[in-house]
């Protein structure tokens, strides 16, 4: 079967935390997610953030702090959530910025090289942002008609939307120039008429 459960994408994550104001503060702040409503039905503590086309759902531990799971090393082959960056030395400079602590690792595979950055939210999950877009994305087996020549299809179309969206930035940046170019000509009197 191709998709026995009707999937379409990721919806959210969620993550229990002691606090939910401060885990808000981190998810905002670092990784760039807003705050959403979230059902007003809902009786418990917490709250929706949004962004990259995915939600994280904070809730309200019901435990002591001193039962939650505590931050541990970090360990880039423990449990982890991942995001893709479109600048890995910004992100790094921003991380060394926000003094919060990370591990760096490379993985090169086949001549190609991808930049990884772990380091842990306010309750100790583990976060990892990189440049994994650099890897293909390859079928185990050669069978069929794989949903990995569709993954990679759809990367292939976004570099190439995402490169024709500034060709088009530049145009209309080149246009408005040349309008405005236009306006300070007109402006500008001309001895030869008078």
């Amino acid at each position: 079967m191709k998709n026995p459960l009707r999937l379409k994408s990721v919806n959210h994550i969620s993550i229990v935390c002691n606090s939910v104001e401060k885990s808000m503060e981190f998810y905002h702040k670092v990784l760039g997610f807003h705050p959403v409503q979230r059902p007003a039905s809902f009786t418990f503590h917490g709250a929706w953030l949004f962004n990259y086309g995915m939600g994280i759902h904070l809730l309200q531990s019901d435990h002591d702090s001193d039962t939650m799971p505590k931050k541990r090393v970090i360990n880039p082959k423990d449990n982890h959530l991942s995001f893709q960056s479109e600048d890995m030395a910004t992100t790094e400079k921003q991380l060394k910025k926000m003094k919060i602590e990370y591990v760096k690792c490379e993985v090169e595979d086949d001549g190609i090289y991808v930049d990884q950055l772990f380091f842990h939210d306010p309750d100790g999950l583990m976060i990892e942002i990189c440049n994994c877009e650099n890897l293909p994305i390859l079928p185990v087996s050669g069978g069929g008609d794989s949903p990995i020549a569709v993954v990679n299809a759809a990367r292939l179309c976004s570099i190439q939307q995402a490169e024709q969206q500034q060709k088009l930035q530049q145009i209309q940046n080149a246009a408005m120039q040349m309008m405005q170019l236009q306006q300070l000509l007109i402006s500008i009197p001309c001895n030869a008429c008078t």
